[in-house]
C-alpha cells in the first residue's frame, strides 16, 4: 500500500527574485479541495511564494484555465488542484485522462505546472491525500511548480547547475 511507502522529497528551492503563482481549482469535492488549497498555500509561503486563486467548474477546465493565464496573464508557474472520485461510468476516465494530457501539454509547451489533481477510488482515498497533516498532495503539486520554476530560471539565466548533459 502506497501510505506505508517511504518516498524521498526534494528540498524546496530558494528564490533570488520573487514567485508569483496562481492556483487553480476544481472545487467539486469542496471539504477535499480546501485541503489541496491549504497544502499548496503553505508551501508556497514556505518559499515565499505570492500567490492568487481562481475557481473553476470541472477538473476538465482547470488546464484551460492555466492556458489562459499562461497567455493573458503574468504568473512564474501554475498549482492544478481538483479531485475526482471514481463513480459508475466511464467519465471518470475521461477526466482524468484528458485532463491530464492537458497539463502535460502546457508543460511541454514551457509552463510551470504542479499537477494536484487526485485521482482516487473513493472518498477515503481523497482525504488521505488531501490532508495538509497527511499526503499533503496539494503541498506537493505547490512544490513541483516551484522546483520546476527554479529549474527555469536556471536554465534562462544560462546556468546548468550541474543538470542534465553538457554539449
Amino acid at each position: 500500500m502506497a501510505a506505508s511507502e517511504q518516498h524521498y522529497t526534494l528540498p524546496l528551492p530558494s528564490f533570488s527574485k520573487p514567485v508569483k503563482l496562481l492556483i487553480v481549482v476544481a472545487p467539486y469535492y469542496k471539504d477535499i479541495t480546501d485541503q489541496l488549497v491549504a497544502g499548496a498555500r503553505g508551501v508556497a509561503a514556505a518559499c515565499g511564494a505570492e500567490v492568487d486563486l481562481v475557481e473553476v467548474p470541472g477538473a476538465l477546465e482547470v488546464p484551460t484555465a492555466i492556458g489562459l493565464a499562461e497567455r493573458m496573464a503574468k504568473y512564474d508557474g501554475y498549482v492544478a488542484l481538483g479531485c475526482v472520485i471514481r463513480g459508475e461510468t466511464t467519465h471518470y476516465d475521461t477526466v482524468c485522462n484528458d485532463s491530464s494530457r492537458a497539463i502535460t501539454l502546457l508543460g511541454l509547451q514551457g509552463a510551470c505546472i504542479g499537477n494536484g489533481i487526485l485521482t482516487v477510488e473513493n472518498r477515503e482515498q481523497a482525504l488521505v491525500r488531501a490532508e495538509v497533516a497527511g499526503q499533503n498532495k496539494g503541498g506537493g503539486a505547490a512544490a513541483a511548480a516551484l522546483h520546476l520554476i527554479a529549474l527555469s530560471r536556471a536554465w534562462a539565466a544560462g546556468d546548468r547547475g550541474g543538470m542534465g548533459f553538457r554539449p
